[in-house]
C-alpha cells in the first residue's frame, strides 16, 4: 500500500469555497484518504512518504470541458486543414501540454479524425502523458450547418434515421461523447447564431441513439433558441450560451445534470487578434462579435443568479487561443463575468469534475476522490492568473482508474 501524506499547505479541496491553512492531505494508493487540518489527520501508516508543502497551495485537479486535443493551433478558418499524420503527432504533444497547465481531465468538443480515441487508450495504457479524457469522435453537423467543410473535421448527416446511423458509426469507433452543432457562428454566413442547423426531431434522434447507446452528448448552441432545443432534448454539455433569455434560463435550472461552459475565448481573443487573421477591427464590429461578448456577460449573470453549473473551456487549439492557455478562462471567469476566484476555482474543479464523472470522484479532494491535485507556487485566491504559470504548478495525476457511467470506456 502506497501511502503519502502532504503537510503544511493551503487547502482548496474544491467541495466548496473554504480554504484550510496548515492542512494536511492524505493520498492512499492514488485515493484522497483525507483532506482537511492537520489536527484532524488519523493515524497513518508509519512507512508514509511526508512531503512538506508549506508555503503552497494544493488544489485538485482541474478538467477541461471544451477540448480540442487534436486542433493544431492553426488559424480558426483553417481547423481541420491539417493532414492526419501532423494532427496526431501535434495532439500528443497537447495531450501533455494540458496535464502540465493542471487540468487532470477533459472531455472533448470533437475531433479531427479519430485523433481523440487513440490518445485516450494511450493516456490511459500510460504511453503517453495526458489528462483522463472523454473521447469525442468528429462534429456531427447538417448540411449548411456550421461544420459543413472539407477536411477532417466534420461528419454530416440529415434526418432522424441518419443521424441515428452517424451516431452508431460513432459507437462503433468507440467514442465517449459525440459533438453536434446546433446552431452557427457570426463569421459563417450560412449557419449564423440563431438559425438552428437540426430540426427537434434530428436532435431527439441523436440524443436518444447517443444515451441509449451509453454516449453522451455536447453541443455548440450560442442562441436562446439553440440551448432551448438542446435542453429539451436531453443534451449533457452545452458550449458557449451566449444570448440567452428566461425561458432558456428556466430549462436550465430544471435540469441540475446539464453543464453550460460559456467558452468566451474565441470572441475575445477574435476581437482583440483579428488583424493577425487578416480581418479588420471594423468587420468583426459588423459581424457582432462584441456585441456577443456583452450578451454572454449578461447570461453569465443570469445563469449565476438561477444556480446553473457553469464550467471552464474556451475553445483552445487556435492560433488566437492556443494550447497551453487554458487556465485563462478562469482570469475571464473574474474579471468578465465578475466571479470570485474561488467560485471560478469551482467551475473548473468541483463542476467540471463532475460533469466529467457523475459519481463524484474527480475535482474535489476528499476520502474516495482520485488524488489528482495541482501544488501552486503561490495563491490563486489573491491572483488568479497564477494559474496561468506551469513553472508555479506541479501536477500529480493519479494511477487509477475509472469507469464511466456511460459506457465500459475506462477514462
Amino acid at each position: 500500500m502506497e501511502s503519502t501524506i502532504y503537510t503544511g499547505a493551503v487547502l482548496f479541496a474544491g467541495v466548496d469555497e473554504s480554504v484550510t491553512s496548515n492542512s494536511a492531505v492524505w493520498v492512499r494508493d492514488g485515493l484522497i484518504a483525507y483532506a482537511g487540518t492537520a489536527e484532524g489527520l488519523p493515524e497513518t501508516p508509519n512507512d508514509s512518504q511526508v512531503i512538506d508543502a508549506s508555503g503552497q497551495f494544493i488544489m485538485p485537479g482541474m478538467t477541461q470541458t471544451h477540448a480540442h486535443l487534436s486542433f493544431a493551433d492553426a488559424s480558426p478558418f483553417a481547423i481541420g486543414d491539417t493532414a492526419v499524420e501532423d494532427a496526431t503527432i501535434i495532439a500528443v504533444g497537447n495531450a501533455e501540454k494540458m496535464l502540465s497547465s493542471g487540468f487532470t481531465a477533459a472531455i472533448s468538443f470533437g475531433s479531427t479524425y479519430k485523433i481523440d480515441v487513440a490518445l485516450r487508450g494511450a493516456i490511459e495504457s500510460g504511453r503517453i502523458s495526458g489528462p483522463r479524457l472523454l473521447a469525442a469522435g468528429r462534429d456531427l453537423g447538417a448540411t449548411a450547418s456550421n461544420v459543413d467543410s472539407k477536411g477532417g473535421l466534420s461528419q454530416i448527416a440529415d434526418g432522424p434515421w441518419a443521424l441515428r446511423q452517424a451516431v452508431r458509426e460513432q459507437r462503433r469507433d468507440r467514442v465517449d461523447v459525440v459533438k453536434i452543432f446546433i446552431d452557427g457562428e457570426a463569421i459563417n454566413p450560412t449557419n449564423p447564431p440563431g438559425e438552428l442547423s437540426f430540426c427537434d426531431e434530428e436532435v431527439e434522434a441523436v440524443v436518444s441513439e447517443a444515451h441509449r447507446r451509453k454516449m453522451r452528448v455536447a453541443c455548440h448552441s450560442r442562441s436562446a433558441a439553440a440551448v432551448k432545443q438542446a435542453v429539451r432534448a436531453g443534451v449533457d454539455f452545452i458550449g458557449h450560451a451566449n444570448y440567452l433569455d428566461q425561458e432558456a434560463i428556466a430549462l436550465l435550472a430544471a435540469r441540475d445534470q446539464v453543464c453550460v461552459g460559456p467558452s468566451i475565448a474565441w470572441e475575445v481573443q477574435y476581437v482583440a487578434q483579428c488583424e493577425s487573421l487578416g480581418v479588420s477591427k471594423a468587420t468583426v464590429r459588423a459581424q457582432g462579435y462584441e456585441r456577443e461578448i456583452e450578451a454572454t456577460i449578461a447570461s453569465v449573470e443570469k445563469m449565476r443568479a438561477a444556480g446553473i453549473k457553469m464550467v471552464v473551456g474556451g475553445d483552445y487549439g487556435i492560433s488566437i487561443a492556443p494550447h497551453g492557455t487554458y487556465a485563462k478562462d478562469l482570469e475571464y471567469f473574474v474579471d468578465l463575468f465578475g466571479m470570485r476566484p474561488a467560485e471560478a476555482m469551482l467551475c473548473a474543479t468541483r463542476n467540471g469534475g463532475s460533469a466529467f464523472d457523475p459519481k463524484g470522484r474527480v475535482g474535489i479532494l476528499a476520502p474516495g476522490s482520485v488524488a489528482d491535485m495541482v501544488l501552486v507556487d503561490g495563491d490563486p485566491l489573491r491572483d488568479i492568473t497564477v494559474l496561468q504559470d506551469h513553472q508555479k504548478l506541479t501536477v500529480l495525476k493519479s494511477k487509477v482508474s475509472l469507469v464511466s457511467d456511460f459506457g465500459d470506456e475506462e477514462l
